[in-house]
């Protein structure tokens, strides 16, 4: 017979961290590089940012700068430039691709998702097949046509390219099919229109869908420098991306303003993604691949 006045083992600090399996240690471990693999570029480039450009590359390598420049860098960055300019940009063009991407996809994928017509497997094929098409390919022929309507250095010639996303349409395609068929059925005895039913009904579901793919948007378009480097022409219509561009030149680099650059424009889409993040990741596991 157990003797029960006896109090209960109290458990050691290594008992309290010991691995319940080998397994689980090595997966731990994994996560943690994986991790710090993830996070170790934007150490680099906060460190980066605080130092003269003499010290960034240096040999002798130190994540604390032994010479503190920082003030005069994001000094520059923010208030020697018009990057409010920059910034409201940015907010423009990634905001504008959005909406209409919403638009056009969101019509789209119900279309494809909830109606039957001839020919709609044979489309959803063709939107598999255009998500494998980068825009390198199509730059050279979109860049001639904007050059010979006079539509270069405008904020539409920087959204034209990104209007329609075939991803859009797969990602809310793949959610719409699992709202129920009753319920769209329903409303169509009751009178609604399909117009109705993606308003009222469709839209408030995907939520989450919608939320998820605005990240995915605005940080796409808010971190792209290839395109606005081809059709931007003026210091009016550089975006925030672009804009640190002008601390490298061919004879010399600016690497701490650079870099001071980088950190601001980086900010504001971590700050979105923390306050988006339970709607981005719900948006994700929800939106699974359906048959």
């Amino acid at each position: 017979m157990a003797d029960i006045s006896s109090p209960p083992a109290v458990p050691t600090w290594f008992d309290r961290i010991k691995p319940k399996s080998v397994g689980r240690f090595v997966t731990t471990v994994l996560l943690f590089l994986g991790a710090w693999i993830m996070v170790f570029p934007f150490i680099w480039m906060i460190s980066s940012s605080l130092k003269p450009t003499d010290e960034v590359y240096d040999a002798d390598f130190s994540l604390i700068p032994r010479t503190f420049k920082g003030f005069e860098n994001y000094y520059a960055v923010i208030f020697d430039q018009p990057y409010l300019i920059f910034l409201m940009n940015s907010m423009i063009v990634c905001t504008g691709i959005l909406v209409i991407q919403l638009l056009t996809a969101i019509p789209a994928a119900y279309a494809l998702a909830k109606l039957k017509f001839r020919g709609s497997t044979i489309l959803f094929g063709t939107v598999i097949a255009a998500i494998t098409i980068p825009i390198n390919v199509t730059s050279i022929p979109l860049y001639i046509g904007l050059v010979r309507v006079g539509l270069l250095d405008t904020y539409f010639a920087m959204m034209f390219p990104f209007i329609v996303s075939v991803f859009a349409i797969f990602l809310f395609r793949q959610f719409f099919r699992s709202f129920p068929d009753s319920i769209i059925r329903a409303a169509r005895v009751d009178g609604f229109s399909e117009i109705e039913i993606i308003l009222r009904l469709i839209l408030p579901a995907a939520v989450p869908a919608i939320a998820a793919f605005s990240v995915f948007s605005f940080v796409a378009h808010w971190n792209d420098l290839y395109w606005p480097l081809i059709v931007v022409q003026s210091q009016d219509k550089m975006t925030a991306t672009l804009s640190m561009m002008q601390y490298q030149s061919m004879f010399d680099t600016d690497y701490g303003r650079t870099y001071a650059s980088a950190t601001v424009v980086t900010a504001p889409m971590v700050i979105a993604f923390l306050f988006a993040r339970r709607l981005f990741i719900r948006g994700i596991t929800m939106t699974g691949v359906k048959g």
